[in-house]
């Protein structure tokens, strides 16, 4: 039950990561020093670690990390709004990976002499950006620019594919009420979710508005008159019935395009909400609703 609980509030946390400044530049520490006892309290940091090799020596992570499956058997250390200090310091590490928005931990960090990398995210250029930085951090600079040279030339490719084709103009939402129309979460016109919306194929109906995500009613989503809706939701707790139900909901918009042609589509998956390594993943399954048969 608690594993279900935090899949399913997983959303709720890319808003607030999404709402987050960015945060104060890093605590100091000597560059390209290898990392023996890291903990990540950043899950998209977290996959970054093990997809450049450094996953024995990621000794801590979140509640929030299910992926890849050898984060299972690390000791979990709480998550961005229920940190757990004292933990954190029993597992005496090297690098406590933190997001900005944790100001008071980020104080006790500071206070025990423990060295710290902000995670800083914007768009989708930043989950590279991010790698390559945290690869000279730790000693894995090799690494990390295969990883991030890999999500570069496979996102140009799908690029590729997609070039000349018609984008429609595509609503993306993360979060709404179970069973209603009330508290839809969109996408605006900044940020990896509308950035990954722009590579797969289409036109952001919020993309003239410069904010990573805003609340929306239903006579907003009237106006905009979207041709295709995608919701993005966790993996776990999302059967098929549930998913038909979800999508039922929207029939009540006869009048939107989206509605109107059967474009409705939700696709449970975490990677979808991690802006990660797998964010190639993410964006060719955009693309496979958006535009089916064409990105291989």
């Amino acid at each position: 039950m608690k594993r279900v609980v935090t899949r399913l509030a997983l959303a709720a946390v890319v808003a607030v990561c999404l709402a987050a400044a960015r945060p104060a530049p890093n605590a100091p520490r000597a560059q390209g020093t290898r990392s023996h006892r890291i903990i990540s309290l950043v899950p998209a940091v977290t996959e970054m670690l093990f997809a450049m090799g450094a996953g024995d020596d990621v000794v801590g992570v979140s509640t929030f990390d299910h992926y890849p499956p050898a984060v299972e058997s690390k000791t979990r250390v709480g998550a961005l709004v229920d940190p757990d200090f004292e933990r954190i310091l029993s597992l005496s590490p090297d690098l406590v990976i933190v997001y900005g928005t944790q100001t008071d931990l980020v104080a006790r960090l500071e206070h025990a002499g423990l060295s710290m990398f902000h995670y800083e995210h914007a768009g989708l250029a930043d989950i590279t950006a991010t790698m390559r930085r945290l690869g000279e951090r730790i000693g894995r600079t090799d690494g990390a620019e295969r990883e991030a040279g890999r999500i570069e030339r496979e996102l140009a490719d799908v690029r590729r594919q997609l070039a000349g084709l018609s984008r429609p103009r595509t609503a993306l939402i993360f979060g709404r009420e179970a069973g209603a129309l009330r508290g839809v979460f969109a996408s605006g016109g900044v940020g990896f979710l509308h950035d990954m919306l722009d590579v797969a194929g289409a036109t952001d109906a919020f993309g003239d508005v410069t904010r990573q995500s805003l609340q929306v009613s239903v006579e907003t989503l009237l106006a905009r008159a979207p041709d295709v809706i995608l919701e993005l939701r966790p993996s776990e707790g999302w059967s098929v019935e549930r998913l038909a139900r979800e999508r039922a909901v929207w029939n009540s918009l006869t009048s939107v395009p989206a509605v109107r042609d059967g474009r409705v589509y939700i696709l449970a998956d975490d990677l979808l909400l991690v802006p990660g390594p797998r964010v190639v993943e993410a964006v060719r399954m955009m693309a496979g609703v958006l535009h089916p048969g064409v990105v291989r």
